[in-house]
Protein backbone atom coordinates (compact mmCIF):
# COMPACT_ATOMS: atom_id res chain seq x y z
CA UNK A 1 0.00 0.00 0.00
CA UNK A 2 0.98 3.07 -1.31
CA UNK A 3 1.39 5.70 2.30
CA UNK A 4 2.51 9.77 2.28
CA UNK A 5 4.52 10.97 4.43
CA UNK A 6 6.05 14.32 6.32
CA UNK A 7 9.22 14.31 7.77
CA UNK A 8 12.36 16.77 8.56
CA UNK A 9 16.32 15.85 8.68
CA UNK A 10 18.47 16.92 11.54
CA UNK A 11 18.76 20.52 9.90
CA UNK A 12 15.16 21.08 10.19
CA UNK A 13 14.68 20.50 6.02
CA UNK A 14 11.13 19.47 5.22
CA UNK A 15 10.19 16.02 3.28
CA UNK A 16 7.45 15.11 1.81
CA UNK A 17 6.42 12.51 -0.83
CA UNK A 18 5.00 8.74 -0.66
CA UNK A 19 6.42 5.39 -0.75
CA UNK A 20 5.15 2.13 -0.82
CA UNK A 21 5.16 0.03 2.79
CA UNK A 22 3.75 -3.19 4.26
CA UNK A 23 2.27 -0.57 7.20
CA UNK A 24 2.93 3.16 8.56
CA UNK A 25 4.72 1.40 11.08
CA UNK A 26 7.13 0.09 8.72
CA UNK A 27 7.18 3.08 6.59
CA UNK A 28 8.25 5.27 9.91
CA UNK A 29 11.25 2.58 10.37
CA UNK A 30 12.33 2.93 6.83
CA UNK A 31 12.68 6.64 7.01
CA UNK A 32 14.37 6.49 10.56
CA UNK A 33 16.98 4.42 8.91
CA UNK A 34 17.40 7.15 6.07
CA UNK A 35 18.05 9.90 9.27
CA UNK A 36 15.13 11.19 8.67
CA UNK A 37 12.09 12.20 11.87
CA UNK A 38 9.04 11.04 11.25
CA UNK A 39 5.69 14.03 11.45
CA UNK A 40 3.13 12.24 9.88
CA UNK A 41 2.40 8.90 8.31
CA UNK A 42 -1.15 8.28 6.35
CA UNK A 43 -2.27 6.09 3.22
CA UNK A 44 -2.02 8.68 0.10
CA UNK A 45 -4.93 9.80 -1.87
CA UNK A 46 -5.68 7.28 -4.68
CA UNK A 47 -4.66 9.93 -7.66
CA UNK A 48 -1.32 10.28 -5.40
CA UNK A 49 1.64 9.03 -7.45
CA UNK A 50 4.90 7.72 -6.42
CA UNK A 51 7.27 10.26 -5.16
CA UNK A 52 4.88 13.12 -5.44
CA UNK A 53 3.73 15.80 -2.45
CA UNK A 54 0.75 15.33 -0.17
CA UNK A 55 0.62 18.29 1.35
CA UNK A 56 -2.26 20.55 0.99
CA UNK A 57 -3.88 23.47 1.97
CA UNK A 58 -6.50 22.65 5.08
CA UNK A 59 -8.71 24.98 5.99
CA UNK A 60 -9.42 23.35 9.59
CA UNK A 61 -7.66 25.55 12.26
CA UNK A 62 -7.86 22.57 14.48
CA UNK A 63 -6.08 20.09 11.71
CA UNK A 64 -3.20 22.44 11.33
CA UNK A 65 -2.67 22.65 15.44
CA UNK A 66 -2.83 18.66 15.46
CA UNK A 67 -0.18 18.74 12.61
CA UNK A 68 1.95 20.91 14.63
CA UNK A 69 1.71 19.30 17.94
CA UNK A 70 2.66 15.67 16.03
CA UNK A 71 5.42 17.47 14.19
CA UNK A 72 7.18 18.94 17.67
CA UNK A 73 6.73 15.93 19.90
CA UNK A 74 9.00 14.06 16.83
CA UNK A 75 11.24 17.16 16.47
CA UNK A 76 11.67 17.28 19.99
CA UNK A 77 11.81 13.63 20.67
CA UNK A 78 14.41 13.77 18.37
CA UNK A 79 16.73 15.74 20.19
CA UNK A 80 16.05 19.01 17.88
CA UNK A 81 16.55 22.23 20.21
CA UNK A 82 13.44 24.03 20.75
CA UNK A 83 13.67 27.47 18.88
CA UNK A 84 14.57 25.19 15.73
CA UNK A 85 12.03 22.72 16.32
CA UNK A 86 9.38 25.28 16.31
CA UNK A 87 11.18 27.01 13.17
CA UNK A 88 10.75 23.77 11.41
CA UNK A 89 7.34 23.75 12.76
CA UNK A 90 6.24 26.75 11.21
CA UNK A 91 7.98 26.27 7.94
CA UNK A 92 5.88 23.16 7.37
CA UNK A 93 2.40 24.03 8.92
CA UNK A 94 -0.21 26.12 6.86
CA UNK A 95 -2.36 28.47 7.85
CA UNK A 96 -2.76 30.43 11.26
CA UNK A 97 -0.74 27.79 13.01
CA UNK A 98 2.48 29.16 11.02
CA UNK A 99 2.26 32.26 12.41
CA UNK A 100 0.98 32.37 15.40
CA UNK A 101 4.14 29.77 15.83
CA UNK A 102 6.78 31.75 14.66
CA UNK A 103 5.37 34.03 16.95
CA UNK A 104 5.74 31.72 20.05
CA UNK A 105 9.43 31.68 18.88
CA UNK A 106 9.86 35.06 18.85
CA UNK A 107 8.30 35.05 22.67
CA UNK A 108 10.84 32.32 23.78
CA UNK A 109 13.52 34.56 22.27
CA UNK A 110 12.54 37.04 23.89
CA UNK A 111 12.39 35.50 27.57
CA UNK A 112 8.70 33.81 27.86
CA UNK A 113 8.27 30.36 28.59
CA UNK A 114 7.26 28.38 25.78
CA UNK A 115 3.10 28.11 28.11
CA UNK A 116 2.79 31.83 27.83
CA UNK A 117 4.22 32.38 24.42
CA UNK A 118 1.35 29.90 23.20
CA UNK A 119 -1.20 31.32 26.20
CA UNK A 120 -1.08 34.90 23.43
CA UNK A 121 -3.14 32.70 21.01
CA UNK A 122 -6.03 31.76 22.64
CA UNK A 123 -8.00 30.81 19.88
CA UNK A 124 -5.41 28.31 18.63
CA UNK A 125 -4.03 27.01 22.30
CA UNK A 126 -6.44 26.66 24.72
CA UNK A 127 -5.73 26.80 28.48
CA UNK A 128 -5.74 22.87 28.89
CA UNK A 129 -2.82 23.10 26.20
CA UNK A 130 -1.20 25.55 27.56
CA UNK A 131 -1.40 23.82 30.93
CA UNK A 132 0.12 20.71 29.49
CA UNK A 133 2.92 22.42 27.78
CA UNK A 134 3.58 24.01 31.45
CA UNK A 135 3.50 20.50 32.88
CA UNK A 136 5.93 19.56 30.66
CA UNK A 137 8.03 22.55 30.92
CA UNK A 138 8.38 22.34 34.41
CA UNK A 139 9.06 18.66 34.49
CA UNK A 140 11.54 18.82 31.54
CA UNK A 141 9.53 15.93 29.58
CA UNK A 142 8.12 18.70 27.05
CA UNK A 143 7.87 16.17 23.97
CA UNK A 144 5.94 13.41 26.29
CA UNK A 145 3.82 16.62 26.95
CA UNK A 146 3.73 17.13 23.30
CA UNK A 147 2.75 13.06 22.10
CA UNK A 148 0.19 13.53 24.70
CA UNK A 149 -1.28 16.21 23.57
CA UNK A 150 -1.33 15.13 19.81
CA UNK A 151 -2.91 11.88 21.38
CA UNK A 152 -5.76 13.78 22.60
CA UNK A 153 -6.21 16.12 19.65
CA UNK A 154 -6.65 13.11 17.80
CA UNK A 155 -8.40 11.82 20.14
CA UNK A 156 -10.92 14.54 20.11
CA UNK A 157 -11.00 14.76 16.34
CA UNK A 158 -12.31 11.19 15.98
CA UNK A 159 -14.79 11.96 17.68
CA UNK A 160 -16.22 15.14 16.11
CA UNK A 161 -16.05 12.98 13.11
CA UNK A 162 -18.26 10.37 14.09
CA UNK A 163 -20.41 12.93 15.86
CA UNK A 164 -20.10 14.83 12.07
CA UNK A 165 -21.39 11.78 10.51
CA UNK A 166 -23.79 10.21 12.90
CA UNK A 167 -25.67 13.75 12.98
CA UNK A 168 -25.82 14.54 9.10
CA UNK A 169 -29.02 12.33 8.87
CA UNK A 170 -30.95 14.44 11.86
CA UNK A 171 -29.34 17.41 10.72
CA UNK A 172 -31.10 16.84 7.17
CA UNK A 173 -34.69 15.79 8.47
CA UNK A 174 -34.57 18.90 10.10
CA UNK A 175 -33.66 21.24 7.98
CA UNK A 176 -36.24 19.20 5.40
CA UNK A 177 -39.15 19.09 8.17
CA UNK A 178 -38.20 22.80 9.00
CA UNK A 179 -39.12 23.90 5.11
CA UNK A 180 -41.80 21.72 4.99
CA UNK A 181 -43.35 23.37 7.93
CA UNK A 182 -42.42 27.04 6.79
CA UNK A 183 -44.72 26.03 3.64
CA UNK A 184 -47.49 25.03 5.45
CA UNK A 185 -47.79 27.98 7.61
CA UNK A 186 -46.77 30.79 5.01
CA UNK A 187 -48.39 29.38 2.16
CA UNK A 188 -51.00 26.59 3.10
CA UNK A 189 -52.45 27.59 5.95
CA UNK A 190 -53.21 31.44 5.25
CA UNK A 191 -55.19 29.83 2.19
CA UNK A 192 -57.15 27.80 4.59
CA UNK A 193 -57.55 30.92 6.95
CA UNK A 194 -59.44 32.60 4.05
CA UNK A 195 -61.76 29.60 2.91
CA UNK A 196 -63.04 29.25 6.25
CA UNK A 197 -63.25 32.72 6.81
CA UNK A 198 -65.62 33.15 3.76
CA UNK A 199 -68.10 29.74 4.85
CA UNK A 200 -68.25 32.25 8.04
CA UNK A 201 -67.40 28.79 9.91
CA UNK A 202 -66.96 28.34 13.56
CA UNK A 203 -63.75 26.98 14.21
CA UNK A 204 -62.75 24.27 16.78
CA UNK A 205 -60.22 26.13 19.77
CA UNK A 206 -56.93 23.61 18.26
CA UNK A 207 -58.15 25.55 14.26
CA UNK A 208 -58.02 28.73 15.96
CA UNK A 209 -54.80 28.57 17.89
CA UNK A 210 -53.43 27.17 14.83
CA UNK A 211 -54.77 29.72 12.23
CA UNK A 212 -53.34 32.39 14.96
CA UNK A 213 -49.99 31.01 15.30
CA UNK A 214 -49.75 30.86 11.54
CA UNK A 215 -50.68 34.28 11.15
CA UNK A 216 -47.98 35.40 13.40
CA UNK A 217 -45.55 33.78 12.20
CA UNK A 218 -46.79 34.93 9.02
CA UNK A 219 -46.94 38.49 9.65
CA UNK A 220 -44.17 38.98 12.60
CA UNK A 221 -41.08 36.51 11.40
CA UNK A 222 -38.76 39.62 10.66
CA UNK A 223 -39.39 40.63 14.48
CA UNK A 224 -39.48 37.10 15.43
CA UNK A 225 -35.62 36.49 14.24
CA UNK A 226 -34.78 39.59 15.36
CA UNK A 227 -35.32 38.94 18.38
CA UNK A 228 -33.75 35.65 18.47
CA UNK A 229 -30.47 37.18 17.08
CA UNK A 230 -30.41 39.98 19.95
CA UNK A 231 -31.39 37.05 22.26
CA UNK A 232 -28.39 34.78 21.10
CA UNK A 233 -26.24 38.18 21.29
CA UNK A 234 -27.02 38.59 25.11
CA UNK A 235 -26.52 35.01 25.49
CA UNK A 236 -22.46 35.86 23.82
CA UNK A 237 -22.35 39.15 26.13
CA UNK A 238 -23.36 37.06 28.92
CA UNK A 239 -20.52 34.69 28.32
CA UNK A 240 -17.98 36.84 28.42
CA UNK A 241 -18.54 38.31 31.91
CA UNK A 242 -17.19 36.38 35.21
CA UNK A 243 -20.95 36.08 35.83
CA UNK A 244 -22.17 34.90 32.99
CA UNK A 245 -19.62 31.92 32.59
CA UNK A 246 -20.42 31.08 36.35
CA UNK A 247 -23.87 30.94 35.78
CA UNK A 248 -23.74 29.21 32.59
CA UNK A 249 -21.86 26.25 33.69
CA UNK A 250 -24.13 25.91 36.62
CA UNK A 251 -27.06 25.57 34.54
CA UNK A 252 -24.88 23.35 32.75
CA UNK A 253 -24.32 20.84 35.18
CA UNK A 254 -27.77 20.63 35.99
CA UNK A 255 -28.74 19.36 32.90
CA UNK A 256 -30.12 15.35 32.89
CA UNK A 257 -27.44 14.65 30.20
CA UNK A 258 -24.94 17.54 30.06
CA UNK A 259 -24.21 17.62 32.91
CA UNK A 260 -22.81 14.38 33.42
CA UNK A 261 -21.25 14.94 29.98
CA UNK A 262 -19.53 18.40 31.44
CA UNK A 263 -18.71 16.40 34.69
CA UNK A 264 -16.80 13.66 33.28
CA UNK A 265 -15.18 16.13 31.01
CA UNK A 266 -13.76 18.31 33.53
CA UNK A 267 -12.28 15.24 35.67
CA UNK A 268 -10.66 13.89 32.79
CA UNK A 269 -8.98 17.01 31.80
CA UNK A 270 -7.89 17.60 35.45
CA UNK A 271 -6.80 13.90 36.38
CA UNK A 272 -4.73 14.24 32.82
CA UNK A 273 -3.20 17.68 33.73
CA UNK A 274 -2.28 17.19 36.99
CA UNK A 275 -0.91 13.53 35.78
CA UNK A 276 1.48 14.63 33.84
CA UNK A 277 2.70 17.10 36.26
CA UNK A 278 3.37 14.39 38.90
CA UNK A 279 5.19 12.31 36.30
CA UNK A 280 7.56 14.90 35.81
CA UNK A 281 8.17 15.19 39.30
CA UNK A 282 6.22 18.34 40.57
CA UNK A 283 4.83 18.85 44.08
CA UNK A 284 1.46 18.11 44.59
CA UNK A 285 0.30 21.34 45.56
CA UNK A 286 2.39 23.19 42.85
CA UNK A 287 0.51 20.70 40.98
CA UNK A 288 -2.47 21.44 41.57
CA UNK A 289 -2.13 25.05 41.38
CA UNK A 290 -0.74 24.70 37.63
CA UNK A 291 -3.72 22.38 37.20
CA UNK A 292 -6.15 24.81 37.82
CA UNK A 293 -4.51 27.31 35.38
CA UNK A 294 -4.79 25.13 32.83
CA UNK A 295 -8.84 24.78 33.28
CA UNK A 296 -11.27 27.98 32.24
CA UNK A 297 -14.42 26.82 34.20
CA UNK A 298 -15.12 28.84 36.81
CA UNK A 299 -16.80 26.08 38.88
CA UNK A 300 -13.41 23.46 38.12
CA UNK A 301 -11.55 26.32 39.40
CA UNK A 302 -13.39 26.23 42.31
CA UNK A 303 -13.16 23.03 43.04
CA UNK A 304 -9.45 22.35 42.01
CA UNK A 305 -9.10 25.61 44.78
CA UNK A 306 -10.85 23.68 47.74
CA UNK A 307 -9.00 20.61 47.10
CA UNK A 308 -5.60 22.03 47.10
CA UNK A 309 -6.89 23.63 50.30
CA UNK A 310 -7.71 20.58 52.10
CA UNK A 311 -4.49 18.97 50.89
CA UNK A 312 -2.33 21.55 52.42
CA UNK A 313 -4.14 20.84 55.00
CA UNK A 314 -3.42 17.45 55.69
CA UNK A 315 -6.20 15.58 53.87
CA UNK A 316 -5.29 12.85 50.98
CA UNK A 317 -6.00 13.75 47.55
CA UNK A 318 -8.78 11.15 47.26
CA UNK A 319 -10.57 12.54 50.31
CA UNK A 320 -10.23 16.38 49.08
CA UNK A 321 -12.19 15.39 45.93
CA UNK A 322 -14.55 13.26 47.69
CA UNK A 323 -15.53 15.83 49.67
CA UNK A 324 -16.81 18.46 46.62
CA UNK A 325 -19.57 17.73 44.40
CA UNK A 326 -18.84 18.54 40.65
CA UNK A 327 -16.20 15.51 39.90
CA UNK A 328 -17.64 12.09 39.68
CA UNK A 329 -17.44 9.32 42.35
CA UNK A 330 -15.23 7.20 40.44
CA UNK A 331 -12.04 9.53 40.28
CA UNK A 332 -11.62 9.61 44.00
CA UNK A 333 -11.87 5.99 44.39
CA UNK A 334 -8.97 5.64 41.51
CA UNK A 335 -7.36 7.90 42.87
CA UNK A 336 -7.73 6.48 46.53
CA UNK A 337 -6.25 3.12 44.99
CA UNK A 338 -3.36 4.96 43.43
CA UNK A 339 -2.39 6.78 47.00
CA UNK A 340 -2.42 3.24 48.40
CA UNK A 341 0.14 1.46 45.64
CA UNK A 342 1.67 4.84 45.48
CA UNK A 343 1.07 4.89 41.75
CA UNK A 344 -0.86 8.20 41.68
CA UNK A 345 0.19 9.04 38.80
CA UNK A 346 -0.36 5.90 36.28
CA UNK A 347 -3.96 6.08 38.15
CA UNK A 348 -4.51 9.44 36.90
CA UNK A 349 -4.13 8.89 33.71
CA UNK A 350 -6.28 5.82 33.81
CA UNK A 351 -8.66 7.80 35.26
CA UNK A 352 -8.12 10.69 32.45
CA UNK A 353 -8.81 7.64 30.07
CA UNK A 354 -12.09 6.23 31.58
CA UNK A 355 -13.67 9.50 31.93
CA UNK A 356 -13.05 10.26 28.17
CA UNK A 357 -14.85 6.88 27.28
CA UNK A 358 -17.58 7.94 29.19
CA UNK A 359 -17.90 10.97 27.14
CA UNK A 360 -17.22 9.49 24.04
CA UNK A 361 -20.41 7.19 25.33
CA UNK A 362 -22.44 10.11 26.15
CA UNK A 363 -21.99 11.95 23.17
CA UNK A 364 -22.58 9.57 20.74
CA UNK A 365 -25.99 8.34 23.23
CA UNK A 366 -26.67 12.14 22.86
CA UNK A 367 -26.69 11.90 18.78
CA UNK A 368 -28.39 8.48 18.63
CA UNK A 369 -31.55 10.32 20.66
CA UNK A 370 -31.52 13.16 18.21
CA UNK A 371 -32.72 11.63 15.30
CA UNK A 372 -36.18 9.71 17.03
CA UNK A 373 -36.80 13.05 19.11
CA UNK A 374 -36.92 15.04 16.02
CA UNK A 375 -38.92 12.18 13.98
CA UNK A 376 -41.30 12.58 17.73
CA UNK A 377 -41.20 16.19 17.38
CA UNK A 378 -42.36 17.04 13.55
CA UNK A 379 -44.51 13.70 13.64
CA UNK A 380 -46.32 14.89 16.36
CA UNK A 381 -46.71 18.49 15.34
CA UNK A 382 -47.90 17.20 11.72
CA UNK A 383 -50.57 15.01 13.29
CA UNK A 384 -51.73 18.50 15.08
CA UNK A 385 -51.85 20.26 12.23
CA UNK A 386 -53.72 17.63 10.09
CA UNK A 387 -56.21 16.90 12.93
CA UNK A 388 -57.31 20.39 13.57
CA UNK A 389 -57.65 21.11 10.20
CA UNK A 390 -60.13 17.90 9.44
CA UNK A 391 -62.07 18.88 12.62
CA UNK A 392 -62.22 22.16 11.20
CA UNK A 393 -63.55 20.80 7.65
CA UNK A 394 -65.90 17.81 9.43
CA UNK A 395 -67.35 21.25 11.31
CA UNK A 396 -68.28 23.37 8.31
CA UNK A 397 -71.75 23.37 6.49
CA UNK A 398 -71.10 22.32 2.85
CA UNK A 399 -73.78 24.95 1.81
CA UNK A 400 -71.61 27.72 2.73
CA UNK A 401 -69.45 26.84 -0.50
CA UNK A 402 -73.20 27.06 -2.71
Amino acid sequence: MIYAYSAVDTTGKRSRGSDEAASPEALSRTLTARGLVVVDVEPAPRTAQRGGESGGWRPNPRQDVLEATRALAALLGAGVTLSRALSTVAAITPGRAAAALDDVRLGIGGGQSLADALARHPRLFSPLYVGVVRAGERSGALAASFAALAAQLERQERLRARILSAMLYPLLLAAAATAASAVLVLFVLPRFADLLESAHATLPRSTAALLAVAGVLQHGWPLILAALALAAGAVVLATRSAGGRRAGAAMLLRLPVAGSLRRHTLAARFARVLGVLLAGGAPLLPALDDTLESLSDPLARDEIGHIRTRVRDGAALNAAIAEGTLFPPLLSRLVAVGEEAGQLEQFLARSAEICEEKVDRLLQRLVSLAEPAMILVFGALVVFVALSLLQAIYGVDAGAFR
